[in-house]
This record gives structure tokens, sequence and C-alpha cells, in this order.
């Protein structure tokens, strides 16, 4: 394994998603020339991230589909034609069947 090649300069630093209006404390190595005054009253310095656990859709349980060349609407589309062969084919699969049962009552 290689030697001091991991960082020990660690120091609290707090992380501040913004738009979620989410901030929480860690330690890390993280650099930054902003500061912020932290809830117990010390100075920390401050990264703000765009996106974290307050804001993620796989923590949030929020889903979003980004739809990119209309890429799901083709899929729907597909999807609902299919279905509808489906239902089709039951259909005339039904009639068949209703007709050779008329047919073999006529030959009783």
């Amino acid at each position: 394994m290689k030697k001091n090649i991991h960082p020990t300069d660690y120091r609290p630093v707090v992380f501040s998603d913004e738009v979620a209006g989410f901030a929480f404390l860690t330690k890390s190595t993280a650099s930054s020339t902003e500061t912020i005054k932290w809830e117990d009253g010390n100075e920390y310095p401050l990264v703000k991230v765009q996106i974290s656990s307050a804001s993620h859709p796989f923590f949030t349980g929020e889903e979003k589909i980004i739809d990119t060349e209309g890429r799901v609407d083709r899929f729907k589309a597909k999807f609902a034609k299919a279905e509808e062969r489906k239902d089709a084919l039951m259909n005339k699969a039904k009639k068949a069947a209703a007709a050779k049962a008329r047919k073999d009552e006529k030959a009783e």
C-alpha cells in the first residue's frame, strides 16, 4: 500500500444546499473562501453544493422523468399499440370460440 497519499488536514466544514435550505457540519478537506456562523456560535468554512440528501430524488422519493428526444412518449405509444393488438387478438379468439361452439351445437 502506498504511504502518505491520504489527506491529513481534516477540519470542520459546513456544506449547504441552498435550494433545499439544508446545511450540515462535518469534517472535510474541502477548501473554501467563504465562511458561515454555525448554530454553535463558531465560524466555519462554507462549501455550497447544488444537490444533497434533502433535494435528491433518491432520498426524497420524488421521481423526475427527464424525457430526452421523446423516448418516454415513444415507449408509451409502443406499449399502447401492443395492448391494442393483444385486445384485438383476444376478441378474435373469443369470436372464433363462440362460432365453433354454435357450429358444434348445430351439429348435435
